[in-house]
């Protein structure tokens, strides 16, 4: 596909790893929506001369509200880029008990629930072909203490990938999965450089965090290369979770 045919969603796209990507594709000379529950997310859309959606990725209602807003806006759809989810640790026995259920079916539903009620209603509108690109997680497969519950579903995106692109594949549509490392987002700056600096010490090669550009720009490969499908790609330097 060429980048300047893309009508893409973008999950996630007023912050971080999404929003890079949105620019990205923009920069490119495709045509983006944006679905977030930020509050800035309009603002920025409307800087970027992207569309906005406030969608909230686990309600079925709201995504089809803002698939059809999407449509509408971009004249179709051919890409879905599920960047949306949170971060959480809570080990699986605490100090003060064990891991609270409550967290875990959170984690799960807005991670790996969220991005799969995306992928399934976005899937009818790309009458003419595509690609679903979903965020998965170095956590997939390296995950640490108290990560059970991020891991468990950034593993079950880049499980996805494979059975996903086999449903779709007659339908013309490509499934990829991204499982990024260690990224310089506005989130992990909060964290101070010293932090981030001992983060970076562990990265193989390049010794340092990850750029989102980088990301965004993997995401672009994977929209133009109509040969990717199916499988998960590590983006983070060699790292390997201790």
């Amino acid at each position: 596909m060429n980048i300047t045919d893309a009508k893409a969603i973008i999950t996630g796209g007023a912050s971080g790893l999404g929003a890079a990507t949105a620019q990205g594709l923009l920069n490119a000379g495709a045509q983006v929506t944006i679905f977030d529950l930020n509050n800035h997310g309009m603002s920025f859309g409307a800087e970027m001369n992207a569309v906005f959606a406030t969608v909230d990725v686990t309600d079925e209602s709201s995504v089809q509200q803002g698939i059809t807003q999407a449509v509408e806006a971009m004249g179709g759809l051919n890409v879905v880029i599920n960047c949306a989810g949170i971060a959480t640790s809570e080990k699986t026995l605490g100090r003060e008990g064990p891991h609270s259920h409550s967290s875990f079916t959170r984690t799960i539903d807005i991670n790996l629930n969220g991005t799969f009620n995306v992928a399934r209603l976005a899937a009818p509108q790309m009458a003419d072909g595509g690609v679903i690109i979903n965020t998965a997680s170095i956590a997939a497969f390296d995950g640490q203490k108290g990560q059970a519950a991020y891991a468990a579903s950034k593993a079950g995106i880049a499980g996805l990938s494979l059975p996903m692109a086999r449903d779709l594949a007659r339908n013309g549509i490509r499934v990829m999965a991204i499982a990024p490392g260690i990224f310089r987002t506005p989130m992990l700056e909060g964290l101070g450089q010293e932090v981030m600096d001992g983060l970076a010490a562990d990265v193989t090669y390049p010794q340092r965090l990850g750029d989102p550009a980088e990301f965004a720009a993997l995401t672009r490969f994977i929209v133009e290369c109509d040969y990717l499908n199916g499988t998960t790609i590590r983006l983070d330097g060699a790292l390997r979770m201790p």
